[in-house]
């Protein structure tokens, strides 16, 4: 059985998923950095799929399996050395 996030919410500090087993799960912010800088109405922009949520204008996509383990974002922004 696949669970899969039914609906998505935020509050100052904290991403807030309800998932299909009935469970409500939470993760801070600070570990999503492109949702920690989104205003509201980039937040509100999720996509909702079997796997997990989507931002396509935010460039985030993160996923339910993830978020049970305790994942933050492993993305790394690349930092170019001074010519």
């Amino acid at each position: 059985m696949t669970i899969s996030p039914k609906a998505v919410r935020f509050d100052a500090d904290m991403l807030w998923v309800d998932l299909s087993d009935g469970r409500t799960i939470a993760a801070p912010l600070a570990w999503f950095p492109r949702l920690l800088g989104a205003n509201p109405q980039q937040r509100a922009q999720v996509e909702l799929s079997r796997y997990g949520l989507h931002w396509e204008a935010l460039d985030e996509d993160i996923s339910v399996e993830g978020l049970l383990a305790g994942q933050a974002d492993r993305t790394r922004r690349v930092q170019h050395a001074p010519v």
